[in-house]
């Protein structure tokens, strides 16, 4: 999600923010496509939830996947081989935010959680999904607003407890070609994000888990020198989850998500499956 540089320049301004310390942790539970919810999630959920569809909302990783930078952060090479051992085995070098992903709340705080630190029940939760496709189509540059979420919300009531909120903008079917990063001829990358007023909001006045992009960035392209979101977001002890796909294809409330990220000890994010639940 970092354009050249990027990384040099985080390190700089890293500041030191408390960690979110309450929770709103989510179990599940296995049989017949049924959830059992802690009890304050059972209470936002108005019973038990059940499901008929699971929608595979991961990209497949593959050498060359986008990036702002247009360096390539996965390379995967073939020290054994069938043809020679009689075994395949790969070797994967990448850097941790690349393809679908979670960014940990350490990835932009001094002393938050790493992937392997947050509760698995905290990856499991309610999907809110706002679409903004029609203007991210006239704007690359878009971005969800405190208005959206208000317009999602007169539409299917308050956001659920513990939920993830995920920006659709389209962006998902770009991925093969140059607008996914959107890398002007300047350097400068055209790609939709959430407002840092939307993530103030969700912090301060609901009570949500994650937020989620099918972007490569919780910013928006032009944004992302800055990233005010990411720090805000993942400075208060919360998740992000970028580049994302299918949210088309679920439906914009009632669905569940589960993040399968990495349970690597110390790390920022990593390449992760991640389903909807329907």
């Amino acid at each position: 999600m970092c354009p050249p540089n990027c990384l040099h320049a985080i390190c700089g301004k890293a500041t030191r923010r408390g960690l979110l310390k309450a929770g709103f942790t989510l179990g599940a539970a296995a049989g017949l496509g049924s959830f059992a919810a802690a009890p304050r999630a059972v209470a936002a959920a108005r019973g038990p939830v059940s499901f008929s569809e699971i929608t595979d909302l991961s990209h497949p990783l593959f050498e060359g996947f986008p990036t702002f930078s247009g360096d390539k952060w996965f390379e995967m090479e073939h020290p054994v081989t069938w043809e020679k051992d009689r075994v395949n085995l790969n070797r994967w070098t990448l850097m941790e935010h690349t393809g679908t992903h979670l960014d940990a709340p350490i990835h932009f705080s001094e002393d938050g959680m790493s992937a392997d630190m947050i509760p698995v029940g905290d990856l499991l939760c309610p999907l809110v999904v706002i679409d903004i496709r029609a203007r991210a189509a006239e704007d690359p540059d878009a971005y969800l607003t405190p208005e959206d979420i208000a317009a999602w919300e007169a539409r299917n009531g308050g956001i659920p407890e513990g939920a993830c909120v995920a920006m659709n903008s389209g962006w998902a079917a770009h991925l093969r070609g140059p607008r996914f990063a959107g890398r002007d001829s300047e350097g400068r990358n055209h790609t939709p994000g959430f407002h840092e007023d939307a993530a103030a909001m969700l912090i301060s006045e609901r009570s949500v888990k994650g937020i989620a992009v099918d972007t490569l960035s919780l910013d928006r392209g032009l944004a992302s020198g800055d990233f005010p979101v990411h720090y805000d977001w993942l400075g208060s002890g919360r998740w992000g989850a970028e580049c994302l796909t299918g949210l088309d294809t679920v439906p914009e409330a009632g669905a569940w998500i589960f993040v399968g990220g990495p349970k690597v000890e110390g790390a920022s994010g990593g390449p992760s499956r991640i389903v909807a639940f329907h």
